[in-house]
């Protein structure tokens, strides 16, 4: 699991488990990987261009694009990337932030990378857009703590109850829930706000609010729109050189 590299993108088959059926991998879309995969056939069906680019950079293009079209910053995509050849699950464990991380847990796997607590909570915002599955923060709505009837006492009221009228107990695993319950189209600071009202749909998100050391950032950014983008312009707009 290199990032960079698409790698993502590659399929399981009958002697290899691949990236994208690890359960942490569960919400990656399958028809976004066929469009990336479309557009690099169109390309390589131009003999000129053929060989020419590689899955990796249609899909920073293409990321690039949707956050572009669903009102977020656009930015100048550096390309060069290589499409890895290699995708195993085994290679994803310890490597993506848990549902159930706290803040030091979360702090400490971006600065595994080289990223601030200021870059991890402006890169969790990403959670603007996408969806998850039940399964995934059911603990949070159903016996809390394993107290019979429980929920997260950090969760909205109104939002376990809308919550729990789409996730009923043993649900199936592939109901898909926006992460952003207000605006789940638009790429905008609307999930800072959700947190400072209790409507974080992993403790992993809602603990960057109610952690002390994090609030102020959550807060300043749920506020101002203009500083959100601007940090993440400033900070990994355009992205670095990715070369896999």
């Amino acid at each position: 699991m290199k990032g960079c590299d698409a790698s993502v993108i590659i399929s399981s088959n009958a002697t290899n488990k691949a990236e994208n059926d690890h359960a942490d991998n569960l919400s990656l879309a399958g028809d976004g990987f066929d469009t990336v995969i479309k557009a690099k056939a169109a390309v390589d069906a131009v003999p000129s261009c053929r060989n020419k680019v590689s899955c990796a950079d249609v899909l920073a293009m293409a990321t690039r694009d949707v956050i572009s079209l669903a009102g977020g910053p656009s930015y100048a995509v550096e390309l060069g990337r290589l499409d890895g050849l290699v995708s195993t699950a085994a290679s994803v464990g310890g490597k993506l932030p848990q549902p159930n991380f706290n803040v030091n847990q979360l702090t400490s796997l971006f600065a595994s990378n080289g990223l601030s607590q200021t870059d991890m909570i402006a890169l969790s915002a990403a959670h603007t857009l996408g969806f998850s599955h039940c399964t995934r923060f059911a603990n949070r709505i159903y016996d809390f703590g394993g107290r019979s009837g429980a929920v997260d006492p950090s969760l909205n009221r109104t939002y376990v109850t809308q919550l729990q009228a789409m996730c009923p107990r043993n649900v199936d695993a592939d109901v898909a829930i926006n992460m952003d319950p207000v605006t789940p189209r638009t790429f905008d600071n609307q999930y800072f706000r959700n947190l400072q009202l209790g409507m974080g749909l992993f403790t992993s998100d809602q603990v960057l609010h109610d952690d002390a050391r994090s609030r102020p950032t959550v807060e300043q950014l749920g506020r101002q729109l203009r500083r959100f983008q601007q940090c993440l312009r400033r900070r990994h707009y355009p992205p670095r050189p990715c070369w896999c």
